[in-house]
């Protein structure tokens, strides 16, 4: 049985990539996500700017101390306030907060754990490479990375609404992509409010933080279940896995 983790201390996503990957398979998949990953920061946009006059690329990302986290959803009501602004006498205001709207996402398991979701902004974006439509003039396929903070955003006119990067981020990654029901387009890219998460900036527990670069990757695949299992284990031990099994 592992330990539980001192409630003092952070319990993030990155703490829980290793144990949740003891057999090999699992291992080695992780373990060529990260290379993959670390590749791309070597050789990809990162090492060219470097070489040149522009700063480098640092891709960032929400990390969540699951130490903190109650699952009291903040995170998603302010976010889709945020994302989804509303209209009225031509001011623009807040949205009303939908949390079927935000691009974070609680996941509830039983025993209680609660798992917030949100895009991992990976260095390598399969979501894009999976992309079908052809680079514009800027290189852009109709999911790109906005120049300021590399957040991962849709082009709704060049978009054709396949579901292939939804797809690919449910195969490799966290499933944070999802196709809107009425338009088929992507949904659920973290826009990091840019650069100023919404998320962070309000959850009432400080259990969020924005994290630009020092990330190798080795966490890309960790979806909710995963991180629900490992948490599950860490403070439940062996009942707690009895129960979820359930």
């Amino acid at each position: 049985m592992e330990t539980q983790a001192s409630p003092d201390r952070p319990l993030t996503v990155l703490d829980l990539a290793h144990p949740l990957l003891q057999d090999r398979r699992g291992f080695m998949k992780t373990a060529a996500l990260a290379v993959a990953a670390l590749a791309w920061l070597d050789g990809g946009p990162e090492a060219e700017a470097a070489g040149g006059s522009e700063k480098p690329i640092r891709y960032g990302m929400i990390l969540v101390d699951f130490n903190k986290c109650t699952g009291c959803r903040t995170c998603e009501t302010v976010c889709a306030q945020y994302n989804h602004k509303m209209t009225i006498d031509g001011r623009q205001v807040p949205g009303l907060g939908n949390p079927a709207r935000s691009n974070i996402r609680v996941y509830p398991f039983n025993p209680d754990a609660d798992v917030p979701i949100v895009c991992v902004m990976c260095s390598d974006a399969p979501c894009i490479a999976a992309c079908p439509v052809d680079p514009d003039s800027a290189g852009r396929r109709a999911l790109f990375r906005d120049p300021q903070t590399q957040a991962i955003r849709n082009d709704p006119q060049r978009c054709l609404a396949c579901g292939a990067c939804a797809e690919a981020c449910r195969e490799k990654r966290v499933g944070a992509i999802e196709p809107d029901r009425e338009t088929g387009r992507p949904e659920g890219m973290c826009t990091l409010c840019g650069g100023d998460p919404q998320c962070v900036r309000y959850c009432p527990y400080e259990a969020l933080t924005y994290v630009v670069g020092g990330l190798d990757g080795r966490h890309y695949g960790l979806g909710p279940e995963k991180i629900a299992q490992g948490l599950i284990e860490r403070w439940y031990g062996p009942r707690g896995r009895k129960e979820a099994s359930k």
